[in-house]
């Protein structure tokens, strides 16, 4: 059976190896590791050095709860040797012992020495794992002869601790690009590299064992010694790298029914499921400590996760909308769910189908069983499908614009800007979902569909059982809305606050709304305005903000990009507030309505 290796290098100057007559044969073993007499002490791993993951816990973060059991081996002193260190949240670390008969004592992570044994890819490898083997070898000059493989020069982990400086790490074994061989001559020291093919005489093993540092967990049990024992044992733990997306599809029927089907992404950049339970958690764990890793991981910094597990929300983009978006944002989005207010129906019997869900505390949970899913896969299963009442409405949400005396700061450019974006405010056609199903819907991309045509998609927002939200379809390009502000009145020294006179500013606004579609439709207007609202027609509902306490003045919850493009000085928030208007009213086709307002504030 011959061996050649792929590329041949051609060597220098021809150089005869250099012959050993000197030193006995029994010298040089002592300087072999790779199939030697008398390698360095290692422990040997097998395959029941890895507990199987049994159940794990995915929350939409990224972050999981793993539980991994299963029977291992027992070594004489009660050691159970785990070939798996997880890089868990600190504090979120628990080994345990399962036999009842058992106790666990301890638990060492420790780097240690192992030998692993592999498949042969090299020629020398294939040297190193048939030590004492006789071969035919041919050498790059053509040079062919008989030999005994004797094994290669090597420095021991114990050489390299006693020559390197003081408290260096460990060091796995270093062995020689030299090979030893016995031949008619003597023991001959030749280089791996003026190999040029070797022939052995009689079937080669095909592996070779290796020597090297691996981050192991020992498991010290009271109640479990001797050769064939074994003991159920487990870890749990929580660490990022699993998460789930969810998405929906909504597909209405025209009639003010919605059917609703809720599906899961999970992303496994962890470990291996084979046949594991998985419990898919909507909700807002609060995991203190996330960004510290347990000491017991014996890791500096966590693994390099994809950009779906990345926390990127300074920076904004797409990751940040993995982040957060579909992330478990309860707090940030129950202000805008509906207060339905009728009473919590079950989920139909022909809408439930799906894996089996429940309440957990303050987290609802959808539990899946026999999942199998290797790590770097991802997988999709549904989850839910209900049907659920809904209603079309419109909205017409119209920010608010800078005073005329802060506009005067700004460039021809910032003005153009501003112009575009206020002067011409959209109508939104939304459907208005009532989840009176007994699970809250959950933030997610909803693909949207009208009797299984595409219409849009939009945002799910987090949806309590027994509340309403909306759900955005498309601008209603056939619903106009026309805004109209003009500055009514200046009044010098109107009031005076710390030895300083300011001017009043009154304004007067007006929204006309004209419906050019062939139904009736309602609409809900917003109207935004920096200052004081003092009067509001047709009904209007006027509310001033507490702009510490709450950011329902900000249209799209943020502040507008014009903003920083002035310093606003210290006395505005003194003096002036952050106004908003709502109007409910119902248009018939062809028809027009207007709503009038007036609003102030103070400058000097």
């Amino acid at each position: 059976m011959t061996y050649t290796p792929a590329l041949n290098p051609v060597p220098s100057p021809a150089i005869r190896p250099f012959q050993i007559w000197a030193l006995g044969l029994a010298s040089l073993l002592t300087l072999v590791v790779s199939g030697s007499a008398a390698p360095a002490p290692a422990t040997v791993l097998t395959g029941a050095s890895r507990l199987p993951i049994k159940e794990v816990t995915v929350f939409k973060d990224g972050h999981a709860f793993v539980v991994h059991q299963g029977r291992a081996a027992v070594d004489a002193a009660g050691l159970v040797t785990l070939d798996a260190l997880p890089a868990p949240v600190i504090g979120t670390f628990w080994p345990y012992v399962a036999d009842k008969q058992l106790k666990l004592a301890s638990v060492e992570a420790a780097q240690r020495q192992v030998a692993v044994e592999r498949t042969s890819l090299t020629v020398a490898e294939l040297l190193a794992g048939n030590v004492g083997q006789e071969v035919s070898l041919t050498e790059t000059n053509g040079q062919r002869y008989p030999a005994t493989i004797l094994g290669f020069p090597t420095r021991t982990t114990e050489e390299l601790a006693r020559t390197s400086p003081p408290n260096s790490p460990p060091q796995p074994p270093v062995r020689s690009q030299l090979v030893l061989l016995k031949t008619q001559e003597g023991t001959k020291i030749l280089p791996l590299d003026h190999i040029q093919d070797v022939t052995f005489l009689k079937k080669p093993a095909p592996t070779v064992t290796d020597q090297e540092f691996r981050n192991l967990l020992t498991l010290k049990l009271e109640g479990a010694r001797g050769a064939g024992k074994t003991a159920e044992v487990g870890l749990m733990y929580l660490q990022k790298g699993l998460r789930w997306i969810p998405s929906y599809k909504v597909d209405l029927d025209g009639h003010g029914k919605a059917a609703i089907q809720l599906q899961g992404t999970l992303i496994n950049e962890l470990a291996d499921l084979e046949g594991a339970a998985v419990h898919l958690v909507i909700g807002v764990p609060t995991f203190q400590f996330k960004d510290t890793l347990d000491p017991m991981s014996l890791q500096q910094v966590a693994a390099q996760l994809s950009q779906y597990f990345q926390n990127d929300a300074a920076r904004g983009g797409r990751a940040s909308l993995l982040a957060n978006n579909y992330g478990n944002a309860i707090m940030s989005q129950s202000a805008r769910m509906g207060d339905y207010q009728g009473a919590v129906e079950a989920v139909p019997a022909d809408a439930g189908e799906g894996p089996a869900a429940g309440r957990n505390e303050d987290l609802f949970v959808f539990s899946l069983r026999d999942i199998t899913l290797r790590k770097g896969a991802r997988l999709v299963v549904p989850l839910a499908s209900v049907t659920v009442a809904y209603e079309d409405i419109f909205t017409a949400e119209v920010a608010f614009a800078p005073p005329q005396d802060v506009l005067r700061n700004f460039n021809n450019q910032q003005q153009l800007e501003l112009s575009r974006l206020l002067n011409a405010p959209k109508a939104m056609h939304k459907v208005r979902l009532s989840n009176k199903t007994s699970y809250p819907f959950t933030t997610a991309p909803a693909l949207i569909l009208r009797e299984g045509r595409v219409l849009a998609q939009g945002m799910m927002t987090y949806t309590a059982p027994g509340a309403t939200s909306d759900l955005g379809l498309t601008t209603a390009v056939d619903i106009q809305v026309r805004k109209k502000d003009n500055e009514t009145k200046r009044t010098p020294g109107a009031v005076r606050v710390g030895g300083a006179d300011y001017l009043r500013v009154d304004l007067a606004g007006n929204l006309k709304l004209t419906n050019h579609r062939a139904t009736k439709v309602t609409l809900e207007v917003v109207r935004h305005v920096l200052g004081n609202v003092t009067t509001a027609d047709s009904d209007g509902q006027v509310a001033m903000s507490n702009t510490m306490e709450s950011s329902d003045f900000l249209p799209g919850g943020d502040y507008p990009n014009w903003w920083g493009w002035y310093s606003w000085p210290y006395w505005w928030h003194h003096l002036n507030g952050m106004g908003r208007i709502t109007w409910a009213v119902t248009l018939e086709p062809g028809k027009s309505v207007d709503l009038n307002y007036t609003w102030h504030y103070f400058w000097r």
